[in-house]
């Protein structure tokens, strides 16, 4: 549904749900004659009164050749918004003209919440509104699919649809990852142990004409540009399993906003120590991308799950590229006065969760037509656990996360998080652009963002790194992997090239 707003009209104040389930998604044109707004991003693009071929922001591209993700309330197009987790739009009419002051506060601090003698966590009653949270959103006429892992998030999930009987009508799917951070065999044991069907899928490192078919395809339909280092993967996944198109497609993510992230053993030493270090900008205008002082020079909201290439890098590649170091140091400075753990979940959930992580699912479901669920983000779970003391969240002095899970998953079906670790969802991308390597180039090469001759020079040189040892290996891959991403959707998506 689309809804809109003319000049002249009362003001009004927009803004997402709590956890961001439904993002809202807003068409303001330069000329500031209308305000066009919903809940869907498919709609809003298709829309007649949005005029295509839209043009590109180059604030937004900065941001994602430099961080790998756009800030809302901007998106990598001219005249598209988002609002998301605590974006709000204070919308009014002045001259005549529609005009929209954007504004955010982020709604989970850790102070707001109850003491520990105030509240008791209820397992069955979480279980219980998991479970309705999920149901309510599924189309039953359409087969469900849940992304299924060892971790916390998607056990939960299927713990809660287990006990309400839906082991018959949901799918548990995990992706097969490489080396030890294989999930596979653990998620397999699990689905047969709650009674749900299992299958797995693989990663594809040679793309063959039906897997660059679907990658062409998903490029062209996705609704934004994404960086994730497992974009690929999913287009991949419709050729194993052709019924993931226009079915439900459940995803865990979506709890860590009101959950809290901690800090890890790195972030207490690196973000109190960038604070300062960051002042070195000025090199950001000299750097290699895969240099160690890229890292240096990081603000302490860009350690919050962002990377990317050097300015100076992306100069190269695009001339009119603007520095995203203003932006992030004056992000810093507004949580200045934030714990560790605060500082962290109040930019990590927004921006990198919200907009990479869950932004690479939220493409690949609108991509296939199919509905996306996302549980963890229902507003009753968000407003309950935002309520939760902390005691039963995470752990200050181990920094452990997501407690209550762990205690749940733990007693129900003998899932031991502690035992496991960290996991986490590997996907081997630098595979992919080693064995695909001249159709990745030649899509990057006829992608007219790019000034040729510094796109030549930045290539070469990765190319070269990638092949290597360390951390400059890894990064050359995936900066290479980026560029592809990019030109890619530029060259292909519908937004753009309205003959596609």
């Amino acid at each position: 549904m689309i809804n809109q707003y003319l000049s002249n009209q009362p003001g009004m104040v927009l803004e997402s749900d709590l956890a961001g389930e439904f993002p809202l998604y807003l068409y303001w044109p330069q000329d500031q004659s209308t305000l066009l707004y919903s809940t869907s991003i498919t709609e809003l693009l298709n829309d007649a009164c949005v005029p295509k071929p839209l043009k590109v922001s180059t604030e937004g591209l900065s941001f994602l050749l430099q961080s790998g993700v756009v800030p809302p309330p901007k998106t990598a197009y001219q005249d598209i918004y988002l609002l998301g987790i605590g974006d709000k739009a204070k919308v009014s009419t002045i001259n005549g003209k529609v005009d929209i002051q954007f504004s955010h506060a982020f709604p989970f601090l850790n102070a707001n919440r109850l003491q520990a003698d105030e509240m008791q966590p209820d397992e069955n009653l979480i279980l219980q509104m998991l479970a309705e949270a999920t149901i309510s959103r599924i189309d039953q006429s359409k087969p469900s699919f849940l992304f299924h892992s060892a971790g916390k998030d998607s056990n939960t999930i299927a713990l809660a649809l287990a006990e309400a009987g839906w082991q018959n009508k949901v799918t548990l799917i995990t992706h097969k990852s490489k080396g030890k951070a294989d999930e596979s065999e653990i998620s397999k044991k699990i689905a047969k142990q709650l009674g749900f069907k299992h299958q797995v899928l693989y990663e594809v490192d040679q793309l063959q004409i039906n897997h660059k078919l679907a990658i062409k395809e998903y490029l062209i339909q996705t609704p934004f540009p994404c960086t994730d280092n497992v974009t690929l993967a999913y287009p991949i996944y419709t050729h194993q399993l052709p019924e993931l198109k226009g079915a439900n497609i459940i995803d865990g993510g979506g709890n860590d906003s009101y959950m809290t992230i901690p800090p890890s053993v790195r972030d207490l030493k690196v973000i109190p120590l960038s604070k300062w270090t960051h002042y070195a900008s000025f090199i950001r205008h000299l750097v290699q991308s895969e240099s160690v002082l890229s890292l240096v020079i990081r603000t302490p909201a860009e350690w919050c799950g962002m990377s990317g290439l050097s300015l100076a890098d992306a100069k190269k590649l695009m001339p009119d590229t603007v520095s995203v170091y203003p932006y992030w140091k004056q992000e810093s400075q507004l949580r200045k006065d934030l714990d560790l753990f605060d500082f962290k979940t109040s930019i990590l959930t927004p921006v990198t969760a919200s907009e990479l992580h869950i932004r690479k699912v939220r493409n690949f479901a609108d991509s296939i037509s199919s509905n996306m669920v996302l549980p963890f983000a229902n507003q009753i779970i968000a407003e309950y656990f935002a309520n939760m003391p902390e005691e039963y969240l995470f752990d200050r002095k181990t920094l452990k996360n997501k407690l209550i899970l762990r205690k749940i998953l733990k007693e129900r079906i003998g899932l031991d998080s502690d035992a496991l670790g960290k996991m986490g969802f590997k996907y081997d991308s630098r595979s992919i652009v080693l064995q695909n390597n001249d159709e990745l180039f030649q899509e990057i090469f006829s992608c007219k963002l790019w000034n040729q001759v510094g796109l030549e020079k930045v290539l070469k040189r990765l190319k070269h790194n990638m092949n290597g040892q360390g951390w400059s290996s890894i990064a050359s891959g995936r900066f290479l992997y980026r560029i592809y991403l990019l030109s890619g959707w530029y060259n292909n998506n519908f937004t753009i090239n309205i003959e596609s």
